[in-house]
């Protein structure tokens, strides 16, 4: 089915503080994270490479249904929490498993925990193959997928995939990889003030050890296992999360632009589900899982195929379909997702749109993305000193300014046009006597419409300020910039004439020895 290398993973302990900074850096609208160099995403590569998890095939999508009951009762032969639900009782599935109590007991060792839970398994599990071998196989596929793959932060498991498992013999058609990222990808996305995220956490932990190496957050265990998660444990932090947090923060805001670490000198003849899930990797597309349906923004990260980042419209808010609020999971009505998002599932089916850059460098894309984000990726307590990155805010500011003046503007000429219309009515229809409602309408447009323009006015100045500070800035930058080179120039000029007097006292020196030898 494509689990093995997925379930040979060994326990890691989970780092709150860097998952909690990598969420508080998630940027939902263009689903990646912000930093102050550049965008960084988690891609198809990076969950294939790390936990050996399929990301080619079949999307991981169907119907939702409002109650799960019936097939939970006739495939796994457990109970559903709640009449209109999707959920069962952990702790039901894991008895039902003979793992009730799994977990350490104290001075209990790996060989010696791994022993005890076989032997309550084997107790239970049914040995010979048949209908009660298929139905224990979906309970410890619906613990997996439920708890690891599509983890939620409550206790009980998800059972959205056993419509999925119920023909067994074509679970390892689909991409659960993806569906994985796609998980992720949206848990990230939820209030920054929830700490932790609900997907496979380890995933974000082991992406940041190998591309972050400077925040030295990981250990490298086992050199050469793969999947590559197998090669790490977290370094443990006595101090306390929030510190940890802030000093997380610190350094991403002092890594140098640039920095980016992709997979060299891996040996992917070790990998063979690597070299399977090639054909996605590399690709805007988008991920599916059910009724979660995010976009990857593969050319956001050119970089990580070997191109230069090209400059490329930033992902906005804007979406082809309307997808139902966070707290949708299925259960209020039966859906089709197969037909709801039509459109997206066949660009999965035809394997996205390959990224290509004809960038020479990637000067523009910095540029752009200062101005674009400068005014927030910042989030530790130290800010860059340096002139440029002042400039950097600056200039997001002012954009974000500009782009607030032109949505106000917009509302500002919606309004007038309502207040025009209403005082052509009132005018063309009766007079505000014999109409009172029209000329409170009248009045409450009028009133609307100043307070717009007011508030546009407003924008202006700071529009203004915005401008003048940043190129006081600019100009403050190429002052620095030149007294900077002043005493360089200085020094250069001293060293060189102490260098011509060492020059002329050798030659003395030099004749002074040829005089002794002489007399």
């Amino acid at each position: 089915m494509g689990f093995g290398p997925f379930l040979r993973l060994e326990e890691l302990t989970p780092d709150v503080a860097l998952i909690q900074a990598l969420k508080e850096r998630w940027d939902p609208v263009c689903q990646a994270f912000l930093f102050p160099w550049e965008h960084m995403v988690p891609t198809l590569e990076d969950v294939v490479r790390i936990t050996g998890l399929r990301v080619d095939g079949q999307a991981v999508t169907g119907t939702t249904y409002t109650s799960y009951q019936e097939p939970v009762e006739r495939l796994l032969e457990l109970e559903v929490r709640g009449e209109r639900s999707s959920l069962v009782g952990r702790t039901a599935l894991q008895a039902s498993l003979g793992i009730a109590s799994a977990r350490h007991r104290t001075g209990e060792g790996q060989a010696e925990y791994l022993v005890r839970l076989t032997e309550d398994a084997r107790a239970v599990l049914a040995e010979e193959e048949g209908e009660a071998a298929d139905r224990d196989l979906r309970r410890f596929l619906i613990l997996v997928i439920g708890k690891l793959i599509l983890g939620t932060r409550g206790d009980p498991v998800g059972c959205r995939c056993l419509p999925l498992l119920e023909d067994l013999s074509s679970v390892g058609n689909y991409a659960w990889g993806a569906a994985l990222l796609a998980h992720l990808f949206d848990s990230l996305g939820t209030s920054s003030r929830e700490t932790g995220v609900a997907g496979f956490f380890p995933l974000l932990q082991v992406w940041a050890y190998y591309h972050l190496p400077s925040l030295r957050r990981g250990v490298a265990r086992r050199r050469g296992a793969v999947p590559l998660l197998q090669r790490w444990q977290f370094c443990r932090d006595e101090r306390s999360l929030r510190r940890q947090v802030t000093l997380i923060h610190d350094a991403m805001d002092t890594i140098p632009f640039g920095h980016w670490t992709p997979y060299v000198g891996e040996d992917d003849a070790t990998q063979p589900w690597v070299e399977r899930g090639r054909p996605y990797i590399g690709r805007d597309i988008w991920l599916h899982c059910f009724n979660t349906v995010v976009p990857l923004h593969h050319r956001l990260v050119a970089r990580t195929l070997g191109l230069h980042q090209a400059v490329v419209e930033f992902p906005t808010r804007q979406r082809s379909w309307e997808r139902p609020g966070r707290s949708f999971r299925g259960i209020q009505q039966v859906t089709d997702w197969t037909v709801r998002v039509r459109e997206q599932l066949d660009d999965w089916e035809r394997r996205g749109k390959e990224v290509v850059s004809e960038a020479a460098s990637d000067e523009d894309y910095y540029r752009a993305y200062a101005r674009r984000y400068g005014a927030q990726v910042y989030r530790g307590t130290r800010r860059p000193l340096d002139p440029e990155g002042w400039i950097a805010s600056l200039e997001g500011v002012l954009h974000s300014t500009i782009q607030q003046r032109d949505d106000l503007q917009a509302v500002v000429d919606q309004l007038r046009g309502e207040l025009e219309r209403a005082q052509q009515m009132v005018g063309g229809a009766s007079s505000s006597r014999e109409d009172p409602d029209r000329s409170v309408l009248e009045g409450q447009l009028a009133a609307a419409a100043a307070r717009a323009e007011d508030a546009l006015a407003q924008l202006r100045e700071r529009e203004q300020e915005l401008r003048t500070a940043l190129a006081r800035t600019t100009a403050l930058e190429m002052e620095m910039a030149e007294l900077r080179l002043r005493p360089e120039a200085a020094e250069v000029a001293r060293w060189r004439q102490k260098a011509e007097a060492a020059a002329h006292w050798q030659q003395e020196a030099a004749e002074a020895t040829r005089w002794r030898q002489e007399a």
